[in-house]
């Protein structure tokens, strides 16, 4: 087992012993397993797997929508350092998917290019959000 700890600005999203995590970072998407080799990465906006036991099936594990951060394996010790971290659980698919909406209209009425930058990084964050929320209704 491995103890992971996922820490947002809003404070510690999961702290607990696991089988495996599976990370989004800039070099790919990676699987942390017990006896994972020391690692620092950064984390790239996406969806973070965790899976309790080595027997839990795809459907039971735990999903979190998260927006890039940092990622630190050591000892069988992972720790994942975010600004947001949502739970499937914590999603409203509804609310998302107005949030991705508001986002895709600020994108077509922006009128310079950091304005277009802002509401693409606002559209892609709430993409990750609206995928983690459907997989909650597919769990159901």
């Amino acid at each position: 087992m491995i103890h992971f700890t996922l820490y947002s600005l809003d404070g510690v999203k999961f702290d607990d012993q696991v089988y495996e995590v599976i990370i989004p970072t800039l070099d790919g998407i990676i699987g942390v397993l017990p006896g994972h080799m020391p690692l620092i990465s950064v984390a790239t906006d996406g969806v973070i797997l965790v899976r309790r036991t080595a027997t839990e099936r795809d459907d039971q594990r735990d999903v979190f929508a998260i927006s890039g951060g940092t990622v630190q394996v050591e000892n069988d010790q992972l720790r994942v350092l975010v600004d947001e971290a949502d739970s499937a659980d914590s999603l409203n698919e509804k609310e998302v998917q107005d949030a991705y909406e508001r986002a895709k209209n600020l994108k077509a009425n922006a009128k310079d290019h950091v304005s277009l930058q802002n509401a693409q990084a606002m559209m892609d964050r709430h993409a990750v959000r609206l995928q983690v929320a459907s997989m909650k209704r597919r769990k159901k």
